[in-house]
């Protein structure tokens, strides 16, 4: 007997435990049902105990069977994740793919990068789907997204790039007619801004030295883009909350400033996530590689704690 393993009859056999079936096993992996058959009973007769129990209705695996299918499973799946990005490796990167990015962001970060990333990928293009619901990318059909959260545990595959913060802020008009706020319970008595998409019911979270208090925004103006708060809160008429990656341009040149800066709100991330596919296509690897290059240490952040 050979010493190298049957990883033939291996990998026929993990498809049958599978597929419950020899037919489906044999459609699966594109070869004849008496080809899978002969496999599993070369196998079976290498290690020396049945595997599956067969009558003219019924596929069934032994307790010797369910315990060699675990492992098969995986060497087969582990090969199918070599042999798959061996060959994407060996391919330039090509073809389409389609990107959501929340839409402020998109329209100040990525729609810049895109440029460079062409030159770099002339035969890869992109579908930017811009909004700031969280789409399902498996549902909707999206190979990646770039998220700003939070991110909870999921199915999901994500590589954060970079810190995200929020900061509250407002005009310098706006502070010097209603006072400075200095304590978050201090906002109840301001005209304040919110935002409608969020993975939570619209609450500003401030945290200090293990204190945590909640405050619900309430004022004029509640959106579902967080720069359509942005005209309100620079004529002076109220507070608002913003990532950094929008406040910041404002905050520099003295139009807004800063409010309860020793609290810190929500701090989450930058992401690249992908479906938790075995292996992703280059073309999704080639736009994951050229965010972490240009994205990892943006020139926007506010809060370095």
């Amino acid at each position: 007997m050979s010493t190298l393993p049957d990883f033939e009859g291996l990998a026929m056999f993990a498809k049958v435990a599978e597929e419950r079936s020899f037919a489906a096993a044999a459609r699966a992996l594109g070869v004849s049902v008496a080809t899978v058959s002969r496999a599993v009973a070369r196998l079976e007769e290498r290690l020396g105990a049945r595997m599956l129990n067969r009558t003219s209705r019924q596929l069934a695996l032994t307790e010797f069977g369910r315990t060699v299918a675990d492992s098969a499973l995986r060497v087969l799946h582990e090969a199918e994740q070599v042999e798959g990005a061996a060959r994407e490796l060996s391919a330039r990167p090509r073809g389409l793919v389609r990107l959501a990015v929340p839409m402020s962001f998109g329209m100040r970060w990525v729609a810049p990068l895109l440029p460079a990333f062409f030159r770099e990928y002339p035969d890869v293009s992109v579908d930017l789907y811009l909004s700031d619901a969280t789409v399902d990318l498996v549902g909707q059909g999206f190979d990646a997204a770039l998220r700003i959260a939070v991110l909870p545990d999921s199915s999901l595959v994500a590589k954060k790039l970079c810190p995200v913060a929020q900061v509250l802020v407002a005009a310098p008009a706006y502070l010097e007619r209603f006072g400075t706020p200095r304590h978050p319970a201090d906002l109840d008595d301001h005209a304040c801004l919110g935002y409608c998409h969020r993975s939570r019911i619209d609450t500003w979270r401030f945290t200090r030295a293990g204190e945590t208090i909640d405050v619900k925004p309430s004022g004029p103006l509640r959106v579902t883009n967080a720069d359509a708060l942005l005209p309100t809160v620079l004529a002076g008429m109220a507070i608002a909350e913003f990532p950094e990656f929008i406040a910041a341009e404002y905050v520099r040149d003295g139009r807004l400033a800063t409010i309860l800066d020793d609290w810190a709100m929500a701090r989450g991330g930058l992401y690249f996530v992908t479906p938790s596919a075995r292996t992703r296509p280059a073309k999704v690897e080639a736009l994951a590689e050229f965010f972490a290059r240009h994205l990892a240490a943006p020139d926007w952040r506010l809060v370095t704690r």
